[in-house]
């Protein structure tokens, strides 16, 4: 690889690296080219990529970011099915907060990211999956507990438990709080669904958990009720979100109606499936 890159900069007629006794940098000149090669490698990837597939179909290692509150709840559903249908194809996951995904979507960190809507980049392409609907969770002790239906006058002033900020549940529960005139509890966030959920079973409050987590991990004997407001349906809508400069989008579009046909079949009755020309309609 030195070599190479040696053979690299005598060629251009510049120093991309500074080298030293620490190890090397980037110089002015190679932080420049910086955005230029990473294109021109993700341009390759794409281009060994294609020649497999022709070959065998999809193949290659992706990087898929995924939300902590969707991905363990989720992947383990259609993952199986997708690597059956792709034998080639491997993802490679990580997860992190939306804004971090976003972030990292847009620097070449992922190539691909499973997210809940809105994103804030308009230089994505976004192929919505479904909508999952968020449901209210409380411990088996609370007044509203034994009630058939929970209406938005029962929550008027309860105290809500909620994720830290850098979560973007957090601000989706600030919102439907708002609307509700329940009380945030500011100084007692989670750091996790988990966390979240072991302060609801104490009787700390109640709180607003989607369902895959709610559904997944909140059944048993857990002191634990789940209900929903009889009035005010709430959810997050998740898409399959890329890069629009990547030369992989045909594939990532097919991978998003896997997705969608996969959580028909299994997740029927719990989620709900988007039909993408519909969408925003």
């Amino acid at each position: 690889m030195t070599q190479q890159v040696l053979a690299l900069e005598e060629s251009l007629g510049l120093r991309v690296l500074e080298r030293g006794r620490g190890g090397t940098l980037l110089t002015t000149a190679g932080r420049a080219l910086l955005p230029n090669a990473r294109r021109v490698l993700e341009e390759f990837q794409s281009f060994c990529d294609q020649g497999a597939s022709i070959a065998t179909g999809p193949a290659g290692t992706y990087r898929l970011g995924v939300t902590p509150t969707l991905g363990p709840y989720l992947l383990p559903r259609i993952l199986p099915a997708i690597h059956q249908r792709y034998a080639a194809l491997k993802l490679y996951v990580r997860e992190a907060a939306p804004r971090d995904l976003e972030s990292g979507l847009a620097s070449g960190e992922h190539d691909l990211i499973l997210t809940p809507l809105p994103v804030g980049e308009t230089n994505f392409n976004v192929a919505p999956l479904f909508e999952e609907p968020v449901l209210l969770v409380m411990s088996t002790e609370h007044r509203l507990a034994t009630r058939d239906r929970v209406t938005r006058e029962d929550l008027a002033g309860e105290p809500v438990l909620r994720l830290e900020e850098h979560h973007q549940f957090h601000q989706q529960i600030q919102q439907l709080c708002a609307r509700l005139g329940a009380h945030v509890l500011r100084e007692y966030e989670g750091t996790s669904l988990d966390t979240l959920r072991q302060m609801v079973v104490m009787g700390m409050g109640i709180a607003f958990l989607p369902a895959l987590y709610a559904l997944s991990e909140t059944h048993g004997s857990l002191p634990l009720h789940v209900t929903s407001i009889f009035d005010e349906p709430v959810h997050r809508t998740h898409a399959l979100v890329w890069r629009r400069s990547s030369p992989n989008g045909q594939l990532f579009q097919e991978i998003a109606g896997e997705i969608r046909s996969l959580v028909d079949r299994s997740l029927e009755g719990e989620v709900k499936t988007i039909d993408p020309e519909s969408f925003g309609a």
